[in-house]
């Protein structure tokens, strides 16, 4: 507290990790986004000013919990400032010109500001300030997904396409370049052309479902885990209790069966992905609050069962019958299962433990 009472403002980074209740209104929130939603609350003294102005790469949200908070925000400077990938530095008054809001937030206040608004601020000579920011959509943009998705196309045209594949022009290096931008040069023409031919025809290469599918095998790595009820609890193997055996604790045998009723506990928590090693599937359930503690939850799925998954997604939020699922046998029908139920991804329609 001595640095509060000196006039510093106090950040505690990550309250999600440490508060339920925070960590429900995220997991709520990532799931309506489809993108991750992070959170800092910050505690400022009377009259002082925490942080300098400046823009972030996120949107915000700012919730007062408690006194009062004076805030200044304005519109971005240029065109290269709106949605901009990457915050700013700080920035002083003399850069900033008139803003577009002002106001002073009371307890239970909400402020939004977009990507790239300028925003400071300030506290009351005569209130605390107790405030939390909650963000979301870092790097969630359309450039984002075509970073991955370019260097993938270019990469099977040249596998497929002999055309990318070609020689460049022996004597290219003489008429192309800035130093030649200037140039009325047929041969630039020619060279121009070939490359914005090479260009259009790239996006018939671009595995696009591809692309999507890792950019939610990263979204599923930064979410939280998904918050229960008691009801969810109850019907999934967070709800089986552990008995003691040979002097240790034992799980509960799960016993699933042709009729057992099953669904996703949640429709986002899970994707599938085709990868070089396999058919992976990504999940959620077992993350940590802590950002990025543990490494990404996957499970390799055997080819065959592919169409179950899919099943179990497209048929969300209504139950199937174990016997329903498009696998061979009955074996692998309860033995699909009874895996993503121990993982909490599935749940049962009715409490296996009674």
């Amino acid at each position: 507290w001595a640095f509060y009472q000196n006039g510093c403002a106090l950040r505690l980074l990550s309250p999600q990790t440490f508060s339920p209740t925070v960590w429900h209104f995220l997991a709520i929130l990532q799931e309506h986004f489809g993108s991750m939603a992070g959170a800092n609350t910050y505690l400022t003294p009377p009259g002082t000013q925490g942080f300098a102005p400046h823009y972030d790469d996120i949107e915000a949200f700012v919730l007062q919990l408690e006194g009062k908070k004076h805030w200044r925000v304005y519109s971005p400077r240029t065109d290269a400032e709106v949605l901009p990938q990457f915050s700013s530095a700080n920035l002083t008054q003399a850069e900033l010109g008139e803003p577009v809001l002002e106001t002073v937030l009371e307890a239970g206040d909400l402020l939004y500001f977009p990507r790239g608004f300028i925003h400071q601020g300030d506290c009351l000579p005569d209130s605390h300030s107790l405030h939390i920011t909650v963000s979301s959509y870092q790097r969630n943009s359309w450039g984002d997904l075509l970073e991955k998705l370019l260097p993938a196309a270019l990469q099977m045209a040249l596998e497929e396409d002999v055309e990318y594949r070609q020689g460049l022009p022996m004597d290219y290096l003489g008429y192309m370049g800035v130093a030649n931008s200037d140039s009325v040069d047929a041969r630039r023409t020619a060279f121009m052309e070939k490359v914005q031919s090479l260009i259009k025809k790239l996006v018939h290469y671009a595995p696009i479902d591809a692309a999507v599918d890792q950019r939610a095998k990263s979204f599923l790595h930064d979410c939280l885990p998904p918050v229960l009820t008691q009801s969810e609890k109850a019907q999934s193997v967070y709800g089986f209790p552990a008995r003691w055996q040979d002097g240790g604790p034992r799980d509960v045998d799960i016993l699933i069966t042709k009729d057992t009723e099953v669904r996703l506990l949640r429709h986002g928590i899970v994707r599938l992905c085709n990868e070089e090693a396999g058919v992976m599937l990504y999940y959620t359930t077992e993350n940590s609050r802590v950002y990025h503690k543990e490494e990404p939850k996957f499970l390799e799925i055997d080819p065959e069962y592919t169409d179950s998954i899919e099943f179990l997604l497209s048929s969300y939020p209504n139950h199937v019958s174990v016997a329903a699922l498009p696998c061979e046998t009955l074996e692998d029908k309860i033995s699909l299962a009874t895996l993503l139920f121990e993982k909490g991804i599935l749940t049962t329609k009715k409490p296996l433990v009674q």
